[in-house]
């Protein structure tokens, strides 16, 4: 066994400050991660209670620490690295059984909440001011300011948003960081050329005036339910955050001018406030931000909903902030206070501040949320683009350790049994107060991104999750802690969530037709008008039919069998002309190609009897580097082509590649045993694999860190070759 040796190994994350940060940063062997079911708090311990509780192997990895565990021995073939990655990743699940991380990297999260905290009077503690300030620090740009994603160039938004929170976090305006972040700002066209979404938290916060913004008006809501102008039929994050906001906009909310504020509106622009024509300033948006130029239709819209504003009707507009509130108040009910996202918690809080007022359940609900998506990461703190991505790393790890024969060892008992007692407890076993009403999906039986708190089903984590279930709970070792009836349930509502066209969004079936994405002026993002068709989530279904009609062969087998075919259908549709898929969740052609490529497998479909097979195993290799590995680019996803990453190959896309390959049966064995040779060499003598580029999307173009894709994705593909090929098979010497 790996571990056999007693000598000890010593580990460390490997980050350094920027000196800016460092001032800020704590003492991190006071930081503590408490956890309830997939539920993430930090917590900042006295120094005493530091000494007598001792921080536990996970909180030391994820906070950068040196850390101890017994030495490995030096692989020497494909089994060995299995093992010692696994044996070092096992190590970092919690206590209350799941495999938790950080999925930050967009730049606009904490700020809001920063923000909206700030307006609601709510207060952090010390220890987490400075933890959020190091993160801001440690992410500046080299030319000042922030972008709109961790490392990308900075925008109008990010720098804004930024800026904004440092100051309410109590740093000086003449801090060498935000005097460079101002004269960024500057260079750009100062907060005048915010986008909306920028334009929005300035104007709630009173360091920007309303009448400089496009209407966001809330009447939409009020339009029949087919119409795809109503905001039940958009993309769900899209549809919350736009509800939020039509109904801050609509009462036009301002908080309280505070000195800080009359401080900001000096700080913030390149001429004084009151000189500002804000009404010119509404189509004013900086071309670092700007993400595609303005069509005719969306002119045309921006002129329409400026007229609009002018000759609204009173009744309608009162009768459309009403219902934008009660949807308000049914997102936070079924979300336990969550909401789906950070996003629009934000923005829903100063809803709930404005509507009932801070001494409200309401507003003392969410306040007590304020922690779930905060993750104390290497470089410091910042909140997540959800409140944890807990379900879902949680049953990949599952699968990964049942792919390589680990999930039956004796040794790895206790650990597949706590993970199992998380999938179980994590499932939802209720649909949503007014499913209808409040534009949601029934959820009953699903399993979420995050936790069960969260109660937003998803297509593709239900499916992985359903998956992972039926084939632990097949071992002799593990009890059946979810019943045949709840796995059942949970096929059920995937069934029901497939698109009429065939094929699987994540959330909803698509509502609006796909050129409601012309009427876009978000100026930020593309493809966020509607839900889509992805190939990620049509395999992750495909995977768990076939996984499902083994076990229970005589449910609903021709509505199975036809969902399949559809599905088959489509994914030969989506394949691109160079032989690849896109996705839209990961990075990025490698991603998508890897899921495509093992639903394919599910029927047959594989490199010797299929020419979309071929074809995707062939435009894998071509991009195969000389070292053997693969390394793909954020950009992709915008580009629409696969774009080398310069930083070279990435783990994560090598194991994307490499089981991609393995699942097409690809004929090409020197390409896999290549791959294996570069994964095996990179990893370190603790059996862990450093961290690279980015790993994940969010929404077009902006990229998110996905931390643990690089241990599970990369001990799946390890392990598939092993089971294909052999143990043996990639011997490595070195």
């Amino acid at each position: 066994m790996p571990v056999a040796d007693i000598d000890m190994v010593t580990g460390s994350g490997g980050h350094v400050n920027r000196k800016a940060a460092s001032e800020y940063s704590t003492d991190l062997t006071r930081w503590r991660l408490k956890v309830h079911e997939g539920r993430h708090m930090w917590e900042y311990v006295e120094a005493d209670v530091a000494a007598t509780q001792h921080q536990t192997f996970a909180e030391k990895y994820w906070l950068g620490q040196d850390y101890e565990l017994p030495k490995m021995s030096t692989p020497t073939c494909a089994q060995d690295t299995l093992d010692n990655g696994w044996e070092f990743f096992k190590r970092l699940q919690t206590q209350d059984g799941h495999w938790g991380c950080n999925d930050d990297g967009p730049l606009f999260v904490t700020s809001g909440i920063v923000i909206a905290s700030y307006i609601c009077g709510i207060t952090f503690p010390e220890a987490m001011k400075n933890e959020m300030i190091r993160y801001l620090f440690n992410f500046a740009n080299e030319e000042g300011g922030w972008g709109l994603w961790i490392n990308s160039p900075s925008t109008v938004f990010g720098t804004t948003m930024n800026y904004t929170m440092l100051r309410i976090l109590g740093v000086s305006p003449t801090h060498p960081v935000l005097l460079d972040a101002r004269a960024a700002l500057c260079r750009m066209g100062s907060a005048r050329a915010l986008p909306t979404w920028g334009k929005f938290w300035m104007c709630a916060l009173g360091a920007y005036e309303w009448s400089g913004m496009i209407p966001l008006i809330p009447e939409p809501l009020l339009a029949p339910g087919f119409l795809p102008l109503n905001p039940g039929n958009w993309w769900v994050h899209t549809r919350n955050v736009y509800v939020s906001m039509s109904y801050l906009f609509g009462h036009r909310f301002t908080a309280q001018i505070t000195p800080l504020v009359q401080e900001l509106r000096e700080e913030l622009y390149d001429m004084p406030y009151h000189e500002i024509d804000w009404f010119a300033q509404r189509t004013n948006i900086s071309d670092n931000d700007r993400l595609f130029p303005p069509t005719l239709l969306q002119k045309g819209l921006v002129n329409a909903l400026c007229s609009y504003e002018y000759i609204k009707v009173p009744f309608l507009r009162r009768k459309a902030l009403d219902e934008a509130l009660f949807q308000v108040e049914m997102e936070v009910r079924n979300t336990s206070y969550l909401c789906i996202a950070p996003v629009n918690f934000a923005s829903n809080m100063l809803v709930m501040l404005h509507a009932h007022g801070s001494n409200s359940h309401w507003v003392k609900g969410m306040a007590d949320r304020i922690i779930d998506p905060m993750w104390m990461c290497r470089e410091g703190m910042a909140a997540s683009g959800t409140n944890g991505t807990s379900v879902w790393d949680t049953v990949f790890t599952v699968q990964a350790a049942l792919d390589g024969g680990l999930a039956e060892r004796p040794e790895n008992h206790d650990t597949m049994l706590q993970a199992l007692k998380f999938i179980n407890v994590s499932q939802i076993t209720e649909n949503p107060l007014g499913v209808s009403q409040g534009y949601r999906q029934p959820t009953k039986g699903a399993w979420p991104f995050s936790t069960r708190d969260q109660a937003y089903a998803v297509s593709d984590t239900t499916a992985e999750a359903v998956r992972a279930v039926i084939q632990l709970q097949a071992l002799d070792s593990m009890p059946k802690l979810v019943s045949d009836e709840r796995l059942i349930e949970a096929v059920d509502l995937i069934l029901g969530m497939e698109n009429k066209c065939g094929g699987y969004s994540a959330f909803e079936p698509l509502r609006a037709p796909k050129a409601l994405e012309l009427l876009n002026v978000t100026e930020l993002y593309e493809n966020v008008m509607t839900e889509s068709l992805y190939p990620e989530c049509t395999s992750s279904v495909l995977l768990c039919l076939e996984t499902f009609t083994k076990a229970y062969p005589h449910h609903r087998p021709m509505e199975i069998q036809a969902t399949i075919g559809r599905c088959v259908r489509y994914l030969i549709k989506a394949q691109f002309p160079c032989g690849g898929w896109v996705a839209s969740w990961g990075v990025c052609f490698t991603y998508a190609t890897m899921f495509a490529l093992q639903g394919l497998e599910t029927v047959g479909l594989r490199e010797s009897n299929s020419e979309t097979c071929r074809d995707a195993c062939s435009f894998l290799l071509q991009y195969q580097n000389e070292d053997g590995g693969w390394g793909e680019d954020l950009i992709s996803i915008r580009e629409k082509h696969y774009v080398q990453d310069p930083a070279g190959s990435q783990v994560t896309c090598t194991a994307y590649a490499l089981t991609g390959l393995i699942a097409a049966h690809c004929s090409n064995r020197d390409a896999l045993r290549r791959g294996i040779h570069w994964l095996m060499s990179h990893q370190q003598a603790t059996g862990e694999w450093l961290p690279g580029s980015l790993e994940g999307i969010f929404a077009c173009p902006g990229g998110m860190r996905y931390p643990n894709y690089k241990f599970h994705f990369t001990l799946a593909a390890i392990g598939k070759y092993i089971e294909r090929y052999g143990e043996r098979a990639s011997f490595y010497k070195g």
